[in-house]
């Protein structure tokens, strides 16, 4: 009779494997977010298909559109940064290309790594904000593991970005920040557009959305509390994030 009980019991502690947590985000995602619940908080395999995804659009952007072309098409959407342009001197004009051509190429090759970084402070937050604003229960290790389950949608606008490239869109009109069609600011001019309106614009998006509604259903499944409670929680601070990024656009485009 024991043996027959514990069989179940260890069956139940195993939990899904990594590559069912993954295709379950995207069909099931409840089915993931239990699971992390339950204590399989792996999260490498995510950062894995990531970060693989986001070599795979640095080497289409590198060999279809140029590096050195997207800085000059950010430098071209950006009045000030052209104005600064104009006040200095050509060996200076040179020093602040090679600079920002380093850091363009930089933000590719350590994206995952940034990444990682970036997760453990959002992690923290929405711990805190969860559970002692909202009275969850949540553990670092399980909110960690929900956001690289909930970002893997990031997937979607990278492949709807080396699409668009191959479709043969025009170098000068490649914008590194916005490369795919997944929002509002896709459709408009980043040059005449006000900078507030375009920032707000781009923030709505199809992919951003989606990554949020699945932070939101994984920070209230490992907290313990309502949804709703996960939808205002990360709804609210993207909020604050926009609009800061909105009135920074304003300030410094």
């Amino acid at each position: 009779m024991s043996d027959v009980e514990v069989q179940p019991a260890a069956e139940a502690a195993a939990g899904l494997t990594q590559w069912q947590r993954v295709t379950n985000t995207f069909t099931a995602p409840s089915k993931t977010f239990e699971d992390i619940k339950r204590g399989n908080r792996s999260w490498w395999l995510p950062l894995i298909i990531t970060a693989l995804a986001g070599y795979l659009l640095f080497a289409v952007v590198s060999q279809k559109i140029g590096m050195q072309t997207v800085v000059d098409n950010q430098i071209r959407i950006s009045p000030k940064a052209q104005e600064r342009m104009t006040q200095q001197t050509p060996e200076q004009r040179e020093a602040g290309n090679k600079i920002a051509l380093g850091i363009s190429e930089g933000i590719f090759l350590g994206g995952p790594l940034i990444g990682l970084v970036g997760v453990a402070v959002l992690s923290a937050v929405m711990l805190g904000t969860i559970n002692f604003v909202f009275g969850g229960r949540a553990k670092y290790g399980s909110v960690f593991a929900v956001y690289y389950y909930a970002y893997l949608p990031s997937l979607v606008k990278v492949l709807l970005g080396i699409v668009v490239i191959f479709a043969g869109i025009a170098p000068e009109s490649f914008n590194v920040k916005n490369f795919a069609p997944t929002n509002l600011g896709a459709f408009l001019d980043p040059i005449d557009t006000n900078k507030a309106l375009y920032a707000l614009a781009t923030s709505v998006d199809a992919v951003t959305i989606w990554f949020l509604v699945l932070l939101s259903i994984g920070l209230a499944t490992v907290a313990g509390v309502k949804r709703s409670a996960g939808y205002i929680a990360v709804f609210g601070w993207w909020a604050i994030v926009v609009l800061v990024g909105a009135g920074a656009a304003l300030v410094f485009g």
